[in-house]
Parts: structure tokens; C-alpha cells; sequence
């Protein structure tokens, strides 16, 4: 409403000096200023939304909100999104039990106040017809609704598969949900066949290693560091207000940034150094930079990374991701060399690809260890399989029955034909979702309503390791259950008694469970949360000794290529054995874009940033290719195809091509191998 305008400037400094899109200028002069965009096309960002709440005069308001309430008709419920990482803080705007709105509840050490547009809109979700609101069964080939009598009946036949299940839970669950899934499995069914993790699995002793009190940076330590280093991730993809954090402190605090990534990232413009690898050389770069920390020869853009973590300042934050899978091994070393547990400033932090996958795996969903990384039990089996093992034992008949909480593995994992096979030969599939995606459409045999993270009672863990509670702000819609509570009666009536009838419950039980978590009560929580490493209950956390971990040496490991330097610097990405990749053949590297979610997909007003296939290439690649930006282009892969949309982005290293996963279809899990075939379609 541009006659409510005042002409603050607030709007415009936020695009230009916190999100740095640089989208909002004030058009026109005198009289006829009007803020406007610079190229008169909708303002389209990942933190546009925020200038609704910066507006102090109500120009500028929420669509999807604007007329839905007077004042009085609302009520304010604070609560925790995690539809990713950042579980910032919002308040629940409440009218006839439906979320209206969301909006930033402000703490400095989660979210400085801000909000992605995913967690400010993707609330409609909750409240669309495609949502799961009662149970369901498969009846005659189809998933019909049923009764929860009959669905639990259905589910209860697990027991009948005992010692042959497994379980995936994804990052959505609380610290509760996964503590008794991992019971039901254990105690229950007889089975260490459970993981909360997506693609390379990394061995507990080391996530233990790296999980210690003395190594753990926090969110505000991004900030007000000396150094920054981004490893293996994509802020404004995996935790958007790390993004806005990395960006502050870079612009205010003079913060030094490295970045050492496979695709280009939306923070190279402020970094001091950029490094590119080779999609797939994690170790690689990680061992030459060891190395090169101990003084040996590594590549020069390797050792000039090394030279500003070594002496740009004794605070030096290292944000990497869960995707880094086995090579995250090497960061212990890493951590060690530059003496991070011995400054307060310093340290690690961790982006996980789901939104309380730290929280569950100290809860106990891991296959190799228990809850708060204790030693499974001498009568537990040994380590059961991680995520990639339970794909393919189920396809060869190992493991019967899965049970999958909140996550379509056919959408979240790789490998989707393994596990295509997986799901078709399993007898049993029980699965908790919100949305019928592919692989839970037609393969469960009994599906329960999750509830939304606005109907959940329980907590989570945040990538710094502060544990927030998540609050009851409506009632669930239909015959939604509390998720705690279906998984607590499946577990009764596959023979085992859980003990509990409350989350708060739980809570005591996963606090009994958990050492370092000792004394902890709901009421510590609060409305802010606490740090488990600031207790003194973190004395209690066992760091098992050093890990030994292997190819801590510069060398190269046996068939990786050396790292690369960035692209600006005339530098390429080369094959596997260190040689370019036939004429049409690329080296293939992936992505999970922001959007790329089914909460997004059912959102009306999020449709226009569903994720879709988008295949980033070089502009050398795509001319010898005789591609065009925006044309369909087909990759293919050992018989597979996909049709994607050609992006051609400067940075991308020639030789390279980036394709998108955890979207809805042509997702890149479908390929395996490490070089793809590109041709116009």
C-alpha cells in the first residue's frame, strides 16, 4: 500500500545491507520517490518476507494474511520451526485453532530476528486439503482410511518381523520421537537397524569425537570470530540464517571467510579466499589441508587456506555439513591441529540435513550407538545397519518390514532405484507422514498423520547444541495424534511397554538415558532454550578416547584427484583418475535447493519456488555443448534419463555439472555413478 509509504529506507536496507540481494532501491526522486526494484520484477529472495515485519507503518503486509484477522480475534503461541536447521524462533499467530501467521520471536544467539520465506509461509501447509488427517491402510492396492483400531492393528505386525526391521526417522521428529522409536526397535524388536541420517554415515566414535563440549562453536561465534571457514555445505540451502549470520559478521566485524566447496556458493562474494573441488573430494581437499597444516606441500590455494586459518587469528569457526559423510572423520585432526577445544571463540559447527538431526542423534538413532553415544548393550546384537545397509538388505530380503517416521526415502536419500526395490520387495512398510509423497503413496501398507511442528510437545537440538521445546499451539485437525503417542502404543502392542502416557514423560526417560543431559527439566528450557555443553552435566559426556582415523596424511587417497583452486584463477575440475571427462561426459555434483520440501509443493504461497531440475553448468560447457540457458537439456546415466532446465552459471568449474536432489521428479538420487552424459533434448 505504497500511501502508507513514509520513505523509512528500513525495506531498502534490508535488502542491500542484511540479505545482500541488493533488489530494493527507492525509485524516482523528490515527490515521486516510491520504493521500488531495481529491474521492476517482483522482489523474489529467500528473506524477502521480513520486510513485513520491518515496515513500521503497515505498507507493507502478508498476503496470504492480509484481512484474515482484527487483533482481538488472535493469540500469540511461541513456538520452534524446523523445516530446517536455523529452528529459529517464531510466534504462532492463533485464530479458531489455525496458524494465520508467523512471525519472528527474536533471540540473538538462534535467529538475530530474522526468518527465511520458507518458515514464514510454509505454515500453510498445515492447514491444505492435501494434508493426512486420519489413518490409512492399504486395501485392495489402494491407501484408504481407516480407523485407528485397524491402523494399529496393521502396524502391530511388526512384531511379526522381529529381528528383521528397520527403521528411518526423519529430521522433522523430536528428541522424543526418535528416543522411543530406537526403544520400540531395540527393546522391542529386536533390531540396531535404525538411522536419522542421509547418505554417508560417519562411525560413532568419530561423531562422538566430533559432537565434544570444548569443540562446539555457536551460532554468535559465526559473528564475532577471526576467521570463518564454510566446508562442504551451502548456508542459504541447508540453515538460510547461518547465511545472514556468515554475512553480518563478514560486513561488521571484519570476519575473514574461506570457503571450500564443490559448487559455487551464494557467500563467495565475501570470502577472502574460495577454493573449488572436485564434486566427490571432500577427503581429498580435507587431507591436503591437513597436511598443509603440518607443514607439508599441498596445493597453493590449499596451503593459502591453511596460512589464514593458521594465523588470520586465534578464533577460527569451522560450519561444515552432514553431507561431508565419511570425510567429516578428518576434521577431528583438522580441530586438533589449530587447537579450536582450547578457545572459547572457536570451533565447530555442524549443518545436518535434517532439522533436529543432532538432537536425534544423541537421543539414540544411530545404528552403532545409544542414546547420548553410549555403547550398545553386549546383548543388543552388535551395531546394526546405517541408512545405506537397511536399502540393501531390504532389496535382498534381509530386512522385511521398515518403518519410516516423517521421510520418503525415495525422495530423501540416494540411490532411489536401490531403494525403489527396497520398498517393493519389504512385506511391511508402516509410515508417519504429513503428505502422501511418492514412495509412501505406493508402497506403504499403513500410513499414520504426523503432526505438524505447531501440534508437537517435545524438543529438539540445535546444530549448536541447544535444546529448544517445541509447544502445543492448535489442536490437531481431524484425527491427527500426537506422534510420542502412536509410536509409544505400536510399541505396546508389539510386547513392549513403554512406560509412558505424557511427553514429559519421555522427556525424563530420554534425560535418565542421556548423561550429559542429567538434571535437565522442561522448566530449564524455557521459552530460550539451553546449551547442554554450558551444564554441568556436559562433564558427564564421554569422549571414548581418540578415534583412529585413517588417510590423515596429505597424500591423496588411492583414486581422488588433487583439490583445485576457484574458477576465477583459471582452475578445472578434473575425472576421477585426474583426467577431463569425454567430450559430452561430466563430472556430476548435487544439491538440495531451500524450496526443495513438500511443505513448500502445498503451500499456495510458495508455489512459485517449487524446486524444479535445474542443470548448472559452465559457461564453457554449455557453448561446447551448444546449450543455452533455460533450454531442456537431457542427462543421462547408465540407461536412467532426466530432463532438466540448463542453468549457466559463471563459477561452476568446467568439467562439472550440478543437479538438484529432494525434489518431487527428475530428482538426481536416481543417479549413482560419478559422470553423467549431457545433450540437448
Amino acid at each position: 500500500d505504497r500511501e502508507r509509504c513514509i520513505l523509512c529506507y528500513r525495506c531498502v536496507r534490508f535488502s542491500q545491507e542484511i540479505a545482500e540481494d541488493y533488489q530494493l532501491i527507492f525509485a524516482e526522486r523528490g515527490a515521486h520517490t516510491f520504493v521500488a526494484t531495481h529491474d521492476g520484477h517482483p522482489y523474489v529472495a529467500p528473506f524477502s518476507g521480513n520486510i513485513i515485519e520491518l515496515c513500521p507503518v503497515g505498507a507493507l503486509t502478508s498476503k496470504p494474511y492480509r484481512f484474515r484477522a482484527r487483533p482481538w480475534d488472535i493469540e500469540g503461541a511461541a513456538g520452534i520451526c524446523t523445516l530446517c536447521p536455523s529452528q529459529c524462533n517464531v510466534e504462532f499467530t492463533v485464530r479458531d485453532e489455525k496458524v494465520e501467521r508467523v512471525l519472528a520471536r527474536e533471540h540473538p544467539e538462534v535467529d538475530d530476528g530474522w526468518l527465511c520465506d520458507k518458515g514464514r509461509f510454509a505454515y500453510q501447509a498445515i492447514h491444505v486439503d492435501e494434508r493426512i488427517t486420519a489413518p490409512m491402510v492399504r486395501d485392495g492396492g489402494r491407501l484408504r482410511e481407516v480407523s485407528w483400531e485397524r491402523a494399529l492393528e496393521v502396524a502391530a505386525g511388526l512384531a511379526k518381523h522381529k529381528g528383521h526391521v528397520g527403521a528411518l526417522v526423519g529430521g522433522q521428529a523430536t528428541n522424543e520421537e526418535g528416543f522411543l522409536i530406537q526403544r520400540l526397535m531395540r527393546e522391542g524388536l529386536s533390531s540396531n537397524d535404525i538411522d536419522s541420517r542421509t547418505g554417508g554415515a560417519v562411525p560413532a566414535a568419530i561423531a562422538q569425537a566430533l559432537a565434544a563440549p570444548a569443540l562446539q562453536a555457536t551460532v554468535p561465534d559465526l559473528e564475532f570470530a577471526h576467521t570463518v571457514l564454510v566446508l562442504g555445505c551451502e548456508p542459504v540451502d541447508d540453515a538460510p540464517i547461518i547465511d545472514l549470520r556468515i554475512r553480518k559478521g563478514v560486513r561488521r566485524r571484519g570476519v575473514q571467510l574461506a570457503i571450500a566447496t564443490a559448487r559455487p556458493s551464494a557467500l563467495d562474494a565475501n570470502a577472502k579466499l574460495v577454493v573449488r573441488h572436485a564434486p566427490g573430494e571432500e577427503s581429498a581437499f580435507m587431507s591436503a589441508l591437513l597436511g598443509a597444516l603440518r607443514g607439508e606441500d599441498a596445493p597453493e590455494e590449499v596451503a593459502a587456506i591453511a596460512d589464514l586459518l593458521r594465523n588470520g587469528g586465534e578464533d577460527v569457526a569451522i560450519v561444515w555439513g552432514e553431507r561431508l559423510g565419511s570425510a567429516a572423520a578428518l576434521l577431528a585432526a583438522i580441530a586438533e591441529e589449530l587447537q579450536l577445544a582450547e578457545h572459547d571463540g572457536a570451533g565447530l559447527l555442524e549443518i545436518p540435513a535434517g532439522s533436529n538431526g543432532r538432537g536425534l542423534r544423541e537421543a539414540g538413532m544411530l545404528p552403532d550407538a545409544g542414546p547420548g553415544y553410549t555403547e550398545l548393550d553386549a546383548s543388543s546384537r552388535g551395531a546394526g545397519r546405517g541408512t545405506a545397509e537397511i536399502a540393501w538388505a531390504a532389496a535382498d530380503g534381509q530386512i522385511t518390514a521398515l518403518y519410516l517416521y516423517e521421510t520418503d526415502p525415495l525422495r530423501d536419500q540416494p540411490d532411489r532405484g536401490r531403494w525403489e526395490r527396497a520398498l517393493h520387495r519389504t512385506a511391511l512398510v508402516v509410515a508417519h507422514a504429513s503428505t502422501l509423497t511418492v514412495g509412501i503413496a505406493e508402497h506403504a501398507n499403513v500410513v499414520f498423520p504426523a503432526d505438524s511442528y505447531a501440534e508437537k510437545d517435545g524438543t529438539v537440538v540445535h546444530p549448536d547444541g541447544r535444546i529448544q521445546r517445541l509447544r502445543t499451539a492448535i489442536a490437531h485437525p481431524g484425527e491427527v495424534r500426537d506422534g510420542w503417542s502412536v509410536i509409544a502404543e505400536i510399541a505396546r502392542r508389539a510386547g513392549l511397554d513403554t512406560g509412558v502416557v505424557t511427553s514429559g514423560m519421555v522427556f525424563a526417560q530420554l534425560v535418565d538415558a542421556v548423561p550429559f543431559y542429567e538434571g535437565l527439566t522442561l522448566e530449564e528450557i524455557g521459552g530460550q532454550g539451553v546449551r547442554w555443553q554450558e551444564r554441568e552435566a556436559a562433564s558427564r559426556f564421554d569422549l571414548g578416547g581418540t578415534p583412529h582415523i585413517e588417510g590423515l596424511s596429505s597424500h591423496d587417497p588411492p583414486g581422488t584427484s588433487a583439490p583445485t583452486g576457484a574458477p576465477e584463477n583459471g582452475a578445472s575440475v578434473r575425472g576421477r583418475h585426474g583426467r577431463r571427462p569425454p567430450r559430452q561426459a561430466l563430472r556430476l555434483g548435487t544439491y538440495r535447493s531451500i524450496w526443495a520440501s513438500p511443505e513448500v509443493e502445498i503451500s499456495p504461497s510458495l508455489h512459485y519456488t517449487i524446486a524444479r531440475q535445474q542443470a548448472e553448468l559452465s559457461p564453457a560447457d554449455a557453448h561446447r555443448l551448444g546449450i543455452t540457458s533455460g533450454e531442456t537439456i537431457e542427462v543421462a546415466q547408465n540407461g536412467t534419463r532426466l530432463r532438466a532446465s540448463a542453468h549457466v552459471r559463471t563459477g561452476i568449474p568446467e568439467g562439472t555439472v550440478f543437479l538438484a536432489t529432494g525434489i518431487a521428479t527428475e530428482s538426481a538420487n536416481a543417479l549413482t555413478e560419478t559422470e553423467v552424459e549431457v545433450r540437448k533434448q
